[in-house]
């Protein structure tokens, strides 16, 4: 009992440090004029277990610990997150651009996969390293965009809406591609049955789509029960209750629990009530936000760099990059007939996150990575993470409107 307090303990005073730290670094960045979110993931990595937060000051244990509790923490944070992102876009609206999301998502996938195959058996590596390098460049972290472009304003504009739609399929292909890989490398089978994967595939995008249908027509029928909901913060008490069952329902199916998240919040999106969701959600983000990219930021370790790892890093991040560019920067131009504004999907699909992570650990746990080639996967996310708030404020900075916008309330 009392070990388990001692857990507890240690966890809260994590969250305290990381939660503090996170909040210290926005407003630093936010004066100098740079994306809060950016400040949040190099306070977690500054604070994290692996820098500061390595001080034996907690009983002679570390200041900050990430624990199984700690990144459970920061997985339902990132659940808040993707349900708040939901919100900006409806079920008719994503429908509507269904085939420009499904074809930048899609391509968001195939060419990073196939450019990192390729690159990395030209340099040398064995079949079944190159295929989880691949895999880790193909997923997108949505959510370090949409903090982004909410912060700047942008959270409506067709690019945004295109990034959230694109970046949804996008996650659902990236866990089927990842479904496949575990299977190969826990069989050691580099040539797995294609029509099993064909197969694989649409079970993961039927289960997104009867997600998506479920909650489109339950949700409104539960919230537009008024007669039922009198007493106060019950509609925000089960807006809540319903993302959460939502994502867990994803996780048990297969899927990342934020596409659950995400179809609850496109489905809420087209109710009465949005408005006033909203305002709820709008506090929930203030907290969950930053202990989010604090998390995030808590596990890039660069104890492992050396020489080697430099030069393949400077290999992966510049294919990571170069392959989210091309391939949903390309797609987006057909459909928005804009190039600038094509350019912000590109930029906005290129941070990793999750996936990128989970094949490192993977790949390691399983004795197929080496450390080098475990530690240039976690610094790939790390820095294509802190690039992409920098760039996109960037990019946008250029837009007059934006500008005038940024220039007023300084």
């Amino acid at each position: 009992m009392i070990a388990e307090q001692e857990v507890i303990i240690h966890v809260l005073i994590s969250l305290a440090v990381l939660l503090f730290a996170a909040k210290l670094f926005a407003e630093i960045f936010n004066k100098l004029k740079l994306p809060a979110v950016l400040g949040e993931l190099v306070a977690g990595i500054i604070i994290g277990p692996f820098a500061l937060g390595s001080f034996p000051i907690f009983d002679g244990k570390p200041l900050v610990v990430l624990n199984d509790t700690l990144l459970q923490i920061g997985e339902i944070s990132g659940v808040v997150i993707l349900f708040i992102a939901g919100l900006h876009i409806t079920p008719r609206e994503f429908l509507k651009g269904g085939a420009a999301s499904f074809t930048i998502g899609a391509c968001g996938v195939i060419v990073p996969f196939f450019l990192g195959y390729y690159v990395f058996t030209i340099l040398g590596l064995e079949g079944l390293q190159s295929i989880l390098i691949a895999t880790a460049l193909t997923a997108t972290s949505v959510a370090i965009s949409v903090t982004v472009l909410t912060e700047l304003g942008k959270i409506q504009s067709k690019e945004a809406k295109l990034i959230l739609g694109a970046a949804i399929v996008d996650d659902i292909l990236a866990i089927a591609v990842l479904s496949v890989v575990v299977t190969m490398v826990q069989t050691g089978n580099l040539t797995p049955n294609i029509i099993d994967i064909i197969f694989l595939i649409l079970k993961i995008l039927g289960i997104f789509v009867a997600l998506l249908i479920g909650a489109t027509i339950i949700i409104p029928r539960i919230l537009h029960a008024e007669k039922l909901w009198k007493a106060k913060g019950s509609i925000e008490g089960i807006v809540t209750a319903s993302f959460f069952g939502a994502s867990a329902i994803a996780a048990a199916a297969g899927l990342s629990p934020i596409v659950g998240a995400f179809s609850v919040g496109m489905a809420v999106a087209s109710t009465k009530i949005i408005k006033r969701v909203e305002e709820y959600v709008d506090k929930l983000e203030i907290i969950f936000a930053p202990l989010f990219f604090a998390i995030i930021g808590a596990q890039v370790n660069l104890t492992g760099f050396n020489l080697e790892v430099l030069l393949l890093s400077a290999v992966v991040i510049a294919v990571a990059i170069f392959s989210k560019l091309v391939g949903c920067g390309l797609p987006a131009t057909v459909f928005l007939r804009d190039k600038s504004k094509a350019m912000k999907v590109g930029i906005g699909m290129i941070s990793r996150g999750e996936v990128g992570l989970i094949v490192a650990g993977i790949g390691v746990s399983s004795g197929v990575l080496s450390a080098n080639i475990y530690t240039t996967i976690i610094i790939m996310v790390a820095v294509t993470t802190l690039i992409t708030p920098v760039w996109l404020k960037k990019d946008y900075s250029r837009d007059p409107a934006v500008a005038n916008d940024n220039s007023e309330s300084s």
